[in-house]
């Protein structure tokens, strides 16, 4: 049987996954928890195979804490699932060393079978993934141009959409104002904008927030 624990800001994706695999025959949905701080706690009192979170989990500010959770728990898999753009956050939630990304519009039978998948050591990216990768490929050099992008620079791009102010940003992501700073001059430079405005909108058009 594979273990589950289910990161989630809501009770009913909760209640709606746990009702779901309640019956199945290889899954069992052992721990629920609310916000990122409860996952240590939950992975080191319960054997989990498998954590499927949410990108937006409550308490959870960086895809570098993904990378702290697989080195301390190398027997837990992780499991992006989530409603944020596949395209953008599926390579680096990979890279980061994730083994699948589940878009929350999936059914939860394509959920359990990627759990399945990862529990084998299969990496995961769904067909959707792969399809927008493919047409970006043949998109033009600027609008290719957030491929370039680290997993840090979008997330500061995040939260400069969000309306966060530098220094708000050092202080979630735990960064000084300065590199802040440097990463959005990084931003206007890759998206080839000269403004903040500008720099969001340019993001929102190429879907990356």
């Amino acid at each position: 049987m594979i273990k589950v624990c289910l990161a989630d800001n809501y009770p009913v994706v909760h209640f709606g996954v746990k009702s779901y695999f309640k019956d199945h025959s290889d899954i069992n949905i052992v721990s629920n928890v609310g916000n990122f701080g409860m996952i240590a706690e939950a992975l080191k009192n319960k054997e989990i195979d498998i954590l499927v979170m949410d990108l937006e989990l409550d308490g959870f500010t960086s895809i570098y804490e993904i990378r702290a959770i697989i080195r301390e728990y190398p027997n837990t898999k992780v499991i992006i699932f989530s409603s944020l753009p596949e395209q953008i956050y599926a390579p680096n939630a990979i890279k980061s060393g994730c083994s699948a990304y589940v878009h929350k519009t999936a059914k939860l039978e394509y959920l359990g079978q990627t759990i399945v998948k990862v529990s084998n050591g299969i990496i995961v990216m769904s067909e959707n993934v792969k399809k927008d990768l493919a047409l970006i490929a043949k998109q033009n050099k600027s609008d290719r141009l957030y491929r370039k992008l680290s997993n840090r620079e979008i997330e500061v791009l995040r939260y400069l959409s969000d309306g966060k102010k530098n220094n708000e940003i050092s202080k979630i992501l735990d960064l000084n104002e300065k590199t802040i700073s440097t990463y959005k001059l990084r931003l206007l430079t890759k998206l080839n904008v000269t403004n903040l405005v500008d720099l969001v909108n340019k993001a929102k058009t190429l879907n990356i927030v």
